[in-house]
């Protein structure tokens, strides 16, 4: 008997959080990995730099039920300066990336969570064809750079939008909406 091929399951609820596990921390890492390194091809073997020392991963993790499954996206954040926090390397899985808001969902809480910490500012470089998703979620443009071989925009969130939230350990859950 043959078995007719079948579609990759993807989960359909998500939470998105601070990397509390270390098991989160390493798949966040492979999936910056996957992103950066092997489908865009910024970097060169690994995608880990200084910030990676003093920055705090967040992530967006699939649901089986209640159990976590798998990380399904990451953000990492880092206060620069005192009051001045960035945000950067933002990757989603690509099977996950029309499934529902996890992008958007996880800037939401990149930027609630330090604003919660006394974050005045909340920066970013975002790569030029992401530039629209971030002003739909109440970001501006400051500028333009070029970053590793690539356009970036220099971005600002206005922190209005973004009220401080601190349950971050537990952080978001959401139910994922099948884009067309």
């Amino acid at each position: 008997m043959i078995f007719e091929p079948f579609e990759r399951f993807l989960a359909a609820e998500f939470q998105v959080k601070y990397a509390t596990e270390a098991w989160e921390r390493r798949a966040a890492a492979r999936l910056r990995r996957q992103v950066f390194c092997i489908e865009q091809r910024i970097f060169s073997g690994d995608d880990r730099d200084a910030v990676d020392d003093v920055a705090i991963p967040l992530v967006a993790l699939s649901l089986m039920g209640v159990a976590a499954n798998d990380v399904v996206g990451t953000v990492r954040i880092h206060e620069a300066e005192a009051g001045v926090w960035w945000g950067s390397r933002l990757a989603v899985d690509s099977d996950y990336r029309r499934v529902g808001a996890l992008g958007a969902t996880l800037i939401r809480l990149a930027v609630c969570s330090a604003h919660a910490r006394g974050c005045r500012r909340f920066l970013a470089h975002v790569q030029s064809r992401n530039e629209a998703l971030f002003h739909r979620l109440a970001w501006r443009t400051l500028g333009h750079v070029d970053l590793h071989g690539h356009r970036h925009a220099h971005m600002e969130a206005d922190l209005a939008h973004y009220p401080p939230f601190s349950a971050v350990e537990t952080g978001l859950h959401t139910l994922a909406r099948r884009a067309a």
